[in-house]
């Protein structure tokens, strides 16, 4: 069995002390360029690797933050876990990923298994907390950040676009429109992006003495979207609605083909059309889909910066509610008749 390369062997041959090895390969750890560059020489030519795991032990630090996902069919949220990783990886942080659905048994049992990671903070993605899970996390001295997502408790920090004002900007293009039948198609409901954006569309559309014409729900979920828009557009052409705002890109990318393709209707003719995110998919000229633009970069950089500054400082107790501003993306699904 071939010898274990220690430290102090790669520090032999570097001719450094120990601690200068330690520091090399501690993210964040100052330490000088020609010194690093012996140390990791060195530790190449010995083929030493560190043992992230014990040097977790000794500093109290695993460098590992645990982010939590309720699913991954809409795009903006492998996007987003694909830039909260490079983020993290930036400033020296591993992240470790873990799925939940949204019932509260599964994302307790999940967050009591992320614990056990002794994980130095934990972003939630889509997913709400408890309360015995936020104390449990208070208790444990880990922070917590929710990622496009947001609750009613003042002591949980929280990163989101502002969903209220992107849905009152909807409601405003649409009745600019001159639209008159408007429809909305709900995500899930105990989600407060859906519940925000939601509020900010009617309340505007009633300051303007209007109402919804109809109101489905597709719990941000594929099938469940087709048969909430077939109730919504499947019925006589005078009880159709000529509008719909859908509460994310997905369901509205989803009930476009059926517009198109189950009801052979055309967009934005007979229905306009407008989502919530600017996923890829949304400027594609397949669909070319008006929209409000979730700030991703922004949201990730704020989530990042806000769980370091909390891990990095022995006072945690302090909570930051972000909304960043969304803008709306004009594209093909609405009339646009001002152009």
């Amino acid at each position: 069995m071939a010898e274990r390369v220690t430290s102090v062997m790669v520090a032999e041959v570097a001719g450094v002390s120990q601690a200068a090895v330690s520091r090399v390969f501690t993210p964040g750890a100052s330490v000088s360029t020609k010194t690093a560059e012996k140390v990791r020489r060195a530790a190449h030519e010995l083929g030493y690797r560190p043992n992230s795991l014990a040097r977790a032990m000794v500093s109290g630090k695993s460098r590992i933050i645990g982010l939590v996902v309720a699913y991954l069919d809409n795009h903006f949220y492998p996007d987003a876990v694909e830039k909260l990783s490079n983020a993290f990886q930036k400033r020296g942080y591993h992240v470790l990923v873990f799925m939940a659905s949204n019932t509260a048994d599964k994302i307790d049992s999940v967050m009591q298994e992320i614990l056990d990671y002794q994980v130095d903070g934990i972003v939630l993605a889509s997913v709400a907390l408890s309360s015995e899970i936020t104390k449990r996390c208070k208790e444990n001295g880990v922070p917590v950040v929710l990622f496009n997502r947001s609750q009613d408790d003042p002591n949980i920090s929280s990163v989101t676009s502002d969903n209220y004002t992107g849905g009152a900007e909807v409601a405003k293009l649409l009745l600019k429109d001159c639209h008159e039948k408007i429809a909305y198609l709900a995500g899930w409901e105990g989600a407060s992006t859906q519940r925000d954006r939601e509020a900010g569309f009617v309340d505007v559309l009633h300051e303007a003495g209007k109402s919804l014409v109809s109101r489905s729900v597709g719990n941000f979920r594929t099938e469940q979207t087709r048969d909430a828009a077939l109730a919504l557009l499947n019925v006589e052409a005078s009880k159709r609605p000529d509008a719909i705002f859908v509460a994310n890109d997905h369901m509205a990318l989803t009930t476009m083909d059926v517009i198109r393709f189950s009801l052979n209707l055309s967009i934005p003719e007979d229905v306009a059309i407008v989502g919530f995110d600017d996923v890829p998919p949304a400027s594609w000229p397949a669909y070319n889909l008006t929209t409000v633009r979730q700030r991703a970069n922004k949201m990730v950089e704020c989530t990042v910066d806000i769980i370091l500054e909390k891990i990095d400082r022995s006072d945690r107790g302090k909570s930051t509610q972000i909304k960043i501003p969304s803008p709306i993306v004009v594209r093909g699904t609405t009339r646009n008749l001002d152009r």
